[in-house]
């Protein structure tokens, strides 16, 4: 088990917690980063793009001339991908992209972020972080108590009023528990983590096989 201080929104220390070294302390995977990292980019893309084709453009079920003594070319429809108008040739199609790795793979990937984070020295878990929905307090909070520039904030989904106060910070995201991913983890250099929600997102990429799974 890894030991790690916890601290008040002071940055003092107040007490300890003890979590799996499988998920706060296991050698960061590189490969799983990527992956974990692709399937949210990759899924994000929409895949609605699409042209006409030459069976799809309206009109063209005659034939525009007859097929000698014109002096022009055959042709056999207006819909034909040369015309002005006419359906595209090997066009885009819609398509579905999402991509899922292993549930294995899903945790095993956040566990390497998380990892990745605490071995960094750059996981602040704080007692806890009550607040009041405003802005500015919680700021403060980060900016001031614990002297952070830009940090991922992560509790408990029952605290949504300091869901609320963090949401629309520029430079500071937060997340419940359940929405914890890779990305997420990676895009800011800090995790700040209440001790709630590190107890429960442990729990969550530890459950064996079979179990409902984080991410």
């Amino acid at each position: 088990m890894a030991k790690f201080d916890v601290v008040d929104l002071s940055n003092k220390k107040v007490a300890e917690i003890e979590l799996s070294d499988d998920v706060f302390a296991a050698t960061p995977n590189p490969h799983l980063l990527y992956e974990g990292a692709k399937m949210q980019q990759i899924n994000r893309r929409a895949g609605t793009v699409a042209v006409k084709n030459s069976s799809l453009v309206s009109g063209g079920g005659k034939k525009p001339w007859k097929q000698k003594g014109t002096g022009r070319a055959r042709q056999g429809s207006s819909r034909a991908s040369h015309w002005v108008g006419g359906g595209k040739a090997m066009g885009p199609k819609q398509r579905d992209y999402t991509y899922r790795p292993p549930r294995g793979v899903r945790r095993a990937a956040l566990s390497s972020a998380i990892s990745l984070r605490a071995g960094e020295k750059k996981i602040v878990f704080i007692n806890e972080f009550p607040s009041d929905g405003k802005s500015k307090k919680a700021y403060e909070s980060l900016t001031k108590g614990l002297k952070l520039v830009n940090a991922l904030v992560v509790d408990e989904k029952k605290n949504d009023k300091l869901l609320r106060a963090v949401r629309n910070m520029e430079k500071f995201d937060v997340l419940p528990v359940e929405g914890v991913n890779v990305e997420s983890v990676l895009r800011r250099s800090t995790l700040v983590i209440t001790v709630a929600a590190a107890k429960a997102l442990n729990e969550a990429l530890l459950k064996p096989r079979g179990s409902k799974a984080q991410g």
